[in-house]
């Protein structure tokens, strides 16, 4: 059985347990890597996995130390969220190129994150810019305070993304939103935003289609 394994990452996240479920990973035609939220889990994920689930796709779910990727919020100083956010980037990384050593290439995985978790997913995409199978925010934005400036170049080949965030969400500014798809966007990303009114700090049913129909024609 081929296992995923987080062991050559470093702390804080390294060597901690990685959930897969789905089509087995050497037979699987596309994947999905499920990024949690904090204080939440990856077995919380694979309850959301199992909604989008079908034929020919591996789920992915990694877990956080303490269930936190990085102790502060996401709009602090970057250095302020040091060591654990360059340890949570290089977990994703990770999950990237062991899905692809079983011949999954990156344009047929998804990226999707909650809450910390979109946020990690998007900060690891602008910054491995590429073809990916898709990215998906949901309640989340690049990390860096007021100000930051995203620029480290390269493409994403009209990767779909999407954004999906309330617009009184108290963890996420809705500012951040418009400027995490303004990035995307100028990487050459096809994005797609949906602010929801008066939504709380969730996943809703629209949502969930979306990601349904995205992996859909992926599979194709």
């Amino acid at each position: 059985m081929i296992k995923v394994e987080t062991k050559h990452v470093p702390a804080p996240h390294g060597g901690l347990p990685v959930r897969v479920i789905g089509a087995k990973l050497a037979e699987a035609k596309a994947a999905m890597i499920l990024i949690h939220g904090r204080g939440s889990s990856a077995e919380d994920m694979l309850g959301l996995a199992r909604l989008f689930a079908q034929d020919g796709f591996v789920f992915v779910a990694p877990q956080a130390a303490g269930n936190t990727w990085y102790p502060n919020r996401f709009i602090a100083p970057i250095e302020s969220n040091e060591p654990n956010l360059s340890s949570a980037l290089a977990l994703v990384d990770s999950l990237v190129e062991q899905v692809g050593e079983q011949g999954i290439p990156q344009e047929k995985v998804v990226l999707l994150g909650f809450s910390q978790g979109a946020c990690l997913v998007q900060e690891y995409a602008v910054r491995n810019a590429g073809k990916y199978g898709g990215i998906v925010g949901l309640s989340g934005g690049l990390i860096g305070p007021p100000g930051t400036e995203w620029t480290f170049g390269g493409s994403l080949e009209g990767t779909p993304v999407f954004l999906g965030c309330s617009d009184v969400d108290f963890h996420i500014p809705i500012e951040r939103v418009d400027e995490s798809a303004t990035v995307f966007e100028r990487m050459g990303a096809t994005v797609t935003k949906r602010i929801y009114p008066g939504m709380g700090h969730t996943v809703n049913e629209d949502e969930i289609e979306f990601v349904r129909t995205l992996i859909e024609q992926l599979g194709d």
